[in-house]
């Protein structure tokens, strides 16, 4: 089907093709622990009287993330212990979301009360695992598409179920906590990993990909010296061999592009909860106007990609993500009004959901056959990397400005100079746009 180009009764049924369901389901598993080990994660801690800084140090948990090349050759070229009957991404998918529901089960029996250093500990387990995770989802959704457009079909349905799972863990759970606690509400999430369970087992392997790893493995195994070469260094010689001269500006954009959501992240939910905003209001906020702007967001930054472009798509993108995280900075000088809080939210689902689709897609089309898990792991891992360093000292950049300028101005402070930082990539991917077609001026 070609799905940029049929009407919108053919687009809502290729949304319920089997293979776009699973995407669904496996998105929104992807996206489940993500908070709750990042910002959702601050708002537990804050809540239990945890300082700035700690709340911001303990964030490196989701350093993991940014790391996951390191493992991802081998989840190239190898199955899972233990579930290897299921092939090798869904043996990988089923191993990382059972560790990732014993993980949280693991935080909800611990807490910040009777160990803040073993609660962070499987914090990290949970992010690690939940990396491992993203990597085989990135390289099954990669691997499954059939064509250009079957792959933005499939790159947006992975979307809405991230975003789905963004707004039970960053709005509903806000609820879930008001009124049953923390503890439980992590527990009942844990149990929601089973979503992604069941569309694992669903999904079918991605038979092309199997038989270019299965030809490699012939020719070299993974315990031979050339086959242990080829799985670590063979991605990243083809992806510079590919990219030519503007791998390392490729690179670097990417590096800089989400630095914005990366940064502000861990000071969002303290702002909500030193403002006074409730949980009941700020989940009730998210859960509804907050989720049709993410969904637009979506849907929109999809439609931009497909029809103007991937380039176009990541500047337009890159302005709405730091103008909506700059506007955040607008929040503690009004003191909490609800209004304001509503418009801030808005903007900023529309934009980030923009920002990351645009991301996801323009990655998705760098990766090459044989080497999918480990080049998009690699990708995602310089979008993250600087992010999640940063993230870090969020924490003591506000408690360090408010000793001058008092607590609400250093937020105010910090979320307009978290907006500015991702000015840069965006000039970035307006020099790739430039380069690009002046390479391709040059070959007509």
């Amino acid at each position: 089907m070609t799905v940029a180009k049929s009407n919108p009764r053919h687009i809502f049924q290729a949304y319920l093709q089997p293979r776009t369901l699973v995407m669904l389901a496996l998105g929104f598993s992807s996206g489940l622990p993500f908070l709750l080990v990042g910002n959702t994660f601050g708002y537990w801690l804050r809540d239990e009287g945890t300082t700035l800084t700690a709340i911001g140090f303990i964030s490196w948990v989701g350093i993991a993330y940014s790391l996951k090349f390191l493992w991802a050759p081998v989840i190239d070229r190898v199955s899972a212990p233990l579930f290897g009957r299921l092939g090798r991404r869904r043996s990988w998918m089923a191993l990382a979301q059972i560790v990732v529901a014993l993980g949280l089960i693991a935080m909800a029996a611990t807490g910040p009360k009777i160990s803040l250093a073993l609660l962070g500990a499987f914090a990290l387990v949970v992010a690690f695992a939940s990396a491992t995770q993203d990597i085989v989802i990135d390289a099954w959704r990669i691997e499954s598409a059939q064509s250009g457009e079957e792959l933005g079909l499939l790159s947006s349905a992975y979307q809405f179920g991230y975003r789905a799972a963004l707004l039970a863990t960053d709005a509903l759970i806000l609820i879930a906590a008001e009124n049953l606690g923390w503890p439980l509400s992590y527990g009942l999430y844990a149990a929601l990993m089973g979503i992604g369970l069941v569309a694992t087992v669903a999904a079918a392997e991605p038979v092309q990909a199997d038989e270019v790893s299965e030809e490699k493995a012939r020719e070299a195994p993974l315990t031979s010296l050339k086959g242990l070469e080829d799985a670590v260094a063979g991605p990243f010689i083809a992806f510079f061999r590919t990219q030519d001269v503007l791998a390392l500006l490729i690179l670097m954009a990417i590096s800089l592009y989400r630095l914005p959501d990366f940064v502000m992240g861990p000071m969002a939910n303290p702002l909500y909860h030193d403002l006074g905003l409730s949980k009941d209001l700020v989940g009730a906020v998210r859960a509804s106007v907050g989720l049709v702007a993410a969904f637009a967001g979506i849907a929109v930054g999809g439609f931009c990609a497909l029809r103007f472009g991937y380039m176009r798509a990541l500047i337009v993108g890159g302005i709405l993500q730091a103008a909506a995280v700059a506007a955040y900075a607008c929040l503690p000088f009004a003191g909490g009004n609800v209004p304001l809080f509503v418009a801030v939210m808005v903007g900023d689902n529309f934009g980030i959901s923009f920002a990351g689709v645009a991301l996801v897609s323009y990655m998705s089309s760098l990766t090459s056959l044989g080497y999918t898990a480990t080049q998009y792991a690699l990708l995602a891992s310089t979008y993250a990397w600087a992010g999640k360093i940063l993230k870090g000292f969020s924490g003591v950049v506000v408690e360090r400005l408010s000793a001058s300028f008092g607590l609400m101005d250093a937020y105010a402070i910090f979320f307009i100079g978290a907006g500015l930082i991702g000015v840069p990539a965006v000039f970035l991917f307006l020099l790739l746009d430039a380069r690009q077609r002046g390479m391709r001026a040059a070959t007509e």
